[in-house]
């Protein structure tokens, strides 16, 4: 579908930085790093070069800072302003597929106006995290010619901005969605035909999370579906579908052509990245996780799927 020369492994991501107090039956976190340009970056370092677009205040701490930039990820999009870093507070069901928050502050995150650095414009692979439409889209004005953009939304934009939401869409290339938000923003309650009907607002690449049951990938040359990676050990999953994104779109990024072969690959590696980093609290097991471990697992994931 699309070439592009291996300098442009650039893969740039714009979203939250965030501290983290997670309750799972299994274990509990206070204030540890979190968002999803963080999970994002930690997950698409093990494939390109990634670029991150964010903000933090004044209580961001030198440490989190260290460990993105000791793997390799450029933050020279990380804005540290006045004030305080975004907080979340989540719980998790017992099975885990269900969590309420409980406490959320925006914080510095409140007013994002995401600035992209003049050397990350050039940028051929973009993920727009989760974020306001408008946000997300003012994005897509400071890239020169992005080659391959996904963007990541939620049922509250799908409630409140749909209008932003439907005019982005018409901008990118690939939407990741969970099977509740694409009921939610196409009204078909059949998952096949919310699929399809996304398609036919504008990306050509539509992928529905389901959680454990794994994913569903639309397009209009093909339909794909794969499960989850088959893991005993579910510790917490926060940060699970932007690890799936960034592995997706890591992967990619240092394909030389987006070919159907490549992205249901690139599927894959993003299954194995998700699975990674639910088998710890915070971002601990994707921040450690390496290429070989990526491999292993893709190729016992192949195993599993394999008819």
């Amino acid at each position: 579908m699309l070439r592009h020369a291996a300098h442009h492994m650039n893969l740039l991501v714009v979203g939250s930085t965030a501290f983290d107090t997670i309750e799972t039956p299994h274990a509990e976190a206070k204030r540890c790093l979190g968002g999803s340009s963080t999970y994002f970056a930690l997950a698409a370092r093990m494939f390109a070069s990634v670029r991150l677009v964010s903000v933090v205040g004044q209580d961001f701490p030198t440490e989190h800072r260290s460990l993105l930039e000791s793997r390799g990820i450029d933050l020279a999009g990380l804005e540290s302003k006045p004030g305080k870093t975004f907080t979340w507070h989540g719980r998790y069901s017992a099975d885990m597929n269900s969590r309420t928050t409980i406490d959320v502050q925006l914080n510095t995150f409140g007013d994002f106006q995401p600035k992209v650095p003049s050397k990350f414009r050039d940028s051929r692979f973009v993920f727009l995290a989760n974020g306001a439409p408008a946000t997300q889209m003012s994005v897509l004005s400071q890239v020169a010619s992005p080659e391959f953009v996904v963007a990541d939304t939620m049922d509250l934009w799908i409630e409140r901005e749909r209008d932003g939401l439907c005019a982005l869409l018409k901008r990118i290339n690939g939407l990741i969605v969970n099977d509740q938000e694409v009921k939610q923003l196409t009204g078909e309650s059949n998952l096949i035909k919310a699929g399809k009907a996304v398609l036919a607002m504008g990306p050509s690449l539509v992928i529905v999370k389901k959680g454990e049951h794994g994913c569903f990938v639309f397009s209009p040359y093909f339909h794909y579906a794969l499960p989850a990676y088959p893991t005993e050990k579910v510790l917490d999953p926060t940060g699970a579908g932007d690890s799936f994104a960034g592995g997706f779109m890591g992967y990619l990024a240092s394909c030389d052509t987006i070919s159907i072969w490549n992205m249901k690959r690139a599927v894959a590696y993003g299954t194995v990245a998700a699975s990674l980093t639910v088998e710890a609290v915070g971002v601990d097991s994707i921040a450690n996780a390496d290429r070989a471990t990526v491999e292993r697992r893709y190729q016992d994931l192949l195993q599993f799927v394999t008819f």
